[in-house]
């Protein structure tokens, strides 16, 4: 019997990463509004700036990363 493992594909890794990524900018995204509005959970109380910081970054990490890395992993043409 032989072992039929498939080969390594990096462009399947590279895509569950950026996957992976916009899943947890979605998840601060959702965590952030939560905090703003008083209902999530935050140890102490929660500052307002704080919670505004965690938006953008939560967006940024949804919305551009994936995109830079997209464009990062790009084979080249040439």
């Amino acid at each position: 019997m032989t072992d039929a493992r498939p080969p390594h594909d990096p462009a399947a890794g590279r895509y569950f990463t950026m996957q992976l990524l916009r899943l947890i900018g979605i998840a601060a995204i959702v965590y952030a509004l939560l905090a703003l509005r008083g209902v999530a959970a935050w140890p102490g109380p929660v500052p307002r700036a704080a919670a505004w910081l965690l938006l953008a970054i939560g967006a940024t990490d949804a919305f551009l990363v994936p995109r830079l890395l997209a464009r990062r992993w790009r084979t080249p043409t040439e």
